[in-house]
């Protein structure tokens, strides 16, 4: 009796058949001719983003440069968080004044594990998938900062957001340790019961800073709940 593996590799050598034997995988291209641009012409990506981020239950707050420092503490107030990571590259000027902690790396898993959450910046935003891409780049740290906390607020500037996932691609490096970001952390087992904070941070807040005179003073848009 044929076995299941054997019936894969030999509908794998029927197909190669034909390939001459010194053909080897850069000898044929390849066409990669992606689709380009999700998106509407003049679509506002800012608004596109805020609205994705907030469908997958995260909380997003839009504010202006000045108007930066004054929403993170809100953020933080509202969530109660005084003890928090704040990665090598993050503007000393945005930290909040307050009874509040801020710790440096290097930092071991335990001592991640025991704050209650972490302060970043992101490398991109993308506004067809409301995700959030961090590289490890200045004010971003690396991906255990992020991971392990269960808290995250992150800051995303609008100049930042692109339209969909080629166009992220184009601005990121592909050597560096990239951290897609859709929302808190989630899983659902095979009742489908939805249990957070399994792979990373069970709470998510993106602050979007625009450009001065495009938005007033911050207004968090939170997620529906069930």
């Amino acid at each position: 009796m044929t076995s299941t593996r054997e019936a894969v590799l030999a509908r794998i050598r029927a197909a190669l058949a034909d390939v001459p034997a010194d053909e080897g995988p850069d000898d044929v291209p390849v066409p990669r001719d992606y689709r380009r641009g999700h998106t509407a012409p003049g679509e506002d990506l800012t608004a596109l983003f805020a609205e994705r981020v907030a469908d997958y239950r995260a909380t997003v707050t839009r504010t202006d440069p000045a108007g930066l420092p004054g929403a993170i503490a809100a953020a933080l107030t509202a969530r109660g968080a005084t003890r928090l990571a704040v990665p090598d590259g993050f503007p000393d000027e945005l930290l909040p004044p307050g009874n509040r902690e801020w710790h440096r790396e290097p930092l071991d898993v335990p001592a991640l594990d025991a704050l209650d959450g972490a302060v970043t910046l992101a490398a991109v935003g993308i506004a067809v998938t409301g995700t959030i891409v961090l590289d490890t780049g200045p004010g971003q740290g690396r991906r255990a900062l992020t991971l392990v906390p269960d808290y995250h607020l992150c800051v995303v500037r609008a100049e930042q957001i692109v339209d969909d996932v080629p166009a992220a691609l184009a601005r990121l490096d592909p050597r560096l340790p990239l951290t897609f970001v859709s929302g808190p952390s989630a899983t659902s087992d095979i009742e489908l019961t939805r249990v957070e904070g399994v792979h990373g941070p069970r709470t998510l807040d993106v602050i979007i800073v625009e450009p001065a005179g495009t938005t007033g003073p911050p207004h968090p848009e939170h997620p529906e709940q069930p």
